[in-house]
């Protein structure tokens, strides 16, 4: 399903009119992240033989999806720094002080898309701005498109997971150690993961 703008550039340069799918565009409208049911996470190579895991606990966002206009459709997250979890306090701590995140300063990451594209079937890819600790880049992120439900409880569900490669580098994330054995504590390229479950907002009156 169609939910985003499809590049193609064999298209002719008149403008065509194109039939709307019925089921996209009943897509249409503003989604609320539900982070009860959405993860967003990271793998990092630590000490050159093993990963490292985490996820953020807090964040929100929203998507518009358009789906008569797919191109029109915008994505916006926003994650706490601080709700950085790995599963070792000390650790934790560790990221979220000055030698990496520097939460105190810098209490988000924020994500604010530009533009999307279908690579095919339910394959995506969106592209837009990541700030991490005051420094914005750009960044594309893979995404296949699971579905739309109703839940129990009424509520209209998207589901979207994806993932994104970056170099930690690239944000000002510059802290390491050298191992005695050579190479590095902390590698350079951060995976990022997203499980993104989205309620649709009810129309306004």
């Amino acid at each position: 399903m169609a939910l985003f703008n499809r590049r193609n550039n064999d298209a002719p340069s008149t403008t065509a009119t194109l039939a709307v799918d019925p089921a996209l565009a009943a897509l249409t409208g503003t989604y609320t992240i539900d982070p009860a049911h959405s993860s967003i996470g990271f793998t990092v190579r630590h000490a050159m033989v093993t990963n490292v895991r985490g996820s953020f606990g807090e964040h929100e966002g929203t998507l518009t999806l358009d789906g008569t206009d797919p191109s029109a459709s915008t994505a916006s997250i926003d994650v706490r720094i601080a709700s950085v979890d790995t599963g070792i306090a000390d650790r934790d701590g560790h990221l979220v002080s000055g030698d990496f995140f520097d939460a105190e300063a810098f209490p988000l990451m924020t994500f604010r898309s530009t533009a999307a594209e279908q690579l095919g079937g339910d394959a995506y890819r969106v592209t837009g701005d990541l700030t991490i600790k005051g420094v914005t880049r750009p960044l594309a992120i893979d995404l296949e498109f699971n579905g739309s439900a109703t839940d129990p409880y009424g509520n209209q569900r998207v589901g979207f997971e994806g993932s994104a490669e970056i170099l930690r580098s690239d944000w000002g994330l510059t802290y390491n150690a050298a191992l005695e054995t050579g190479g590095v504590l902390v590698g350079d390229k951060v995976k990022l993961n997203f499980d993104i479950s989205a309620i649709k907002a009810a129309p306004q009156a």
